[in-house]
């Protein structure tokens, strides 16, 4: 079973430590009592979004042979006014340098692992309506979403 521990540094700053050995530190900003001395923890969330789906599209991508120059994701995150303030939104920005030749596969790829691999996805899914923007080369080819009930794939 994934665990975690978390040790408190003081002020609002804590390390957590991964049950793989991993350390992060995470910190609020001056204005909340903290010192700026790590990752908010909601940032962790689209970290870990991140990561979860990226690995998947590049396992994906490589059983299909496809391959790209470069790949980047930006995600961007709003949070519901009130508490608690759980993600409502979330976009992923899927930016590949790859021949346009592989659109069909690279959206089939993003597609997998937002509806099917990723568990992190899986997991915020339930709480806030997710959209994948697919750029190749700089241009926004088309977008997928899902959560809170809504599955659907859109070209652009």
């Amino acid at each position: 079973m994934p665990n975690a521990r978390i040790h408190y540094q003081g002020k609002m700053l804590f390390e957590g430590v991964s049950g793989s050995g991993h350390r992060v530190m995470m910190d609020s900003a001056p204005e909340s009592g903290g010192e700026n001395q790590g990752i908010r923890p909601m940032e962790t969330v689209l970290v870990a979004l991140g990561g979860c789906t990226g690995m998947d599209v590049v396992s994906i991508l490589n059983k299909m042979r496809v391959e790209f120059q470069s790949f980047d994701m930006e995600i961007l995150g709003k949070r519901r006014e009130e508490h608690p303030r759980a993600y409502q939104y979330i976009t992923v920005r899927y930016q590949f340098d790859a021949d346009e030749a592989d659109l069909e596969k690279i959206t089939r790829a993003v597609s997998l692992s937002q509806e099917k691999y990723c568990s992190v996805s899986a997991t915020l899914e339930a709480s806030a309506r997710i959209e994948a923007e697919i750029y190749i080369n700089g241009n926004l080819k088309g977008t997928l979403s899902h959560g809170g009930g809504n599955h659907q794939q859109r070209p652009v």
